[in-house]
């Protein structure tokens, strides 16, 4: 639960950020009001931290590409709900995720077992794919931390 709650806050970071904020100007009371803890808003902030460290863009280019965007197929729309297609689709815009990084999370449902994939559901497999849920060994990628793990 706590990694589809960073996601959230992540993504209202980022929606701040795309407002012409800087981090350093969002309101993180804001955030404890909205009833996130103080280890979700600072894994959050370091995983865009992380991002921008490791000189990876945190938004998606805004050049036109000229490519389409993503179609369900009709047996993806009868397991995945608009909703939580529209999630995915924020996240790109967003830049959290590219074309491959959708592609992915779909290529994982579709070969998951899910009968029918729900907001609730596609936020569970989102965060467990951008926080490397699956991968803790490593070390620059993930923003959760290990108990053996410090910080310089």
């Amino acid at each position: 639960m706590i990694q589809e709650k960073v996601i959230e806050i992540i993504v209202y970071l980022l929606g701040e950020l795309k407002d012409k904020k800087q981090l350093g100007d969002i309101d993180v009371q804001n955030l404890s009001s909205m009833g996130y803890t103080q280890s979700e808003i600072t894994s959050a902030f370091s995983w865009i931290y992380s991002k921008i460290n490791a000189g990876e863009t945190v938004f998606a280019s805004k050049q036109k590409t000229g490519k389409s965007h993503r179609f369900l197929h009709e047996i993806e729309k009868n397991m995945i709900e608009p909703e939580a297609f529209g999630y995915l689709v924020e996240l790109k815009e967003l830049g959290l995720l590219n074309d491959m990084d959708v592609e992915t999370i779909l290529e994982k449902i579709m070969i998951s077992g899910y009968t029918k994939v729900a907001l609730k559901d596609i936020k569970v497999i989102t965060a467990g794919y951008l926080l490397d849920v699956n991968d803790m060994k490593n070390n620059d990628r993930r923003i959760l931390m290990n108990p053996d793990d410090s910080v310089n």
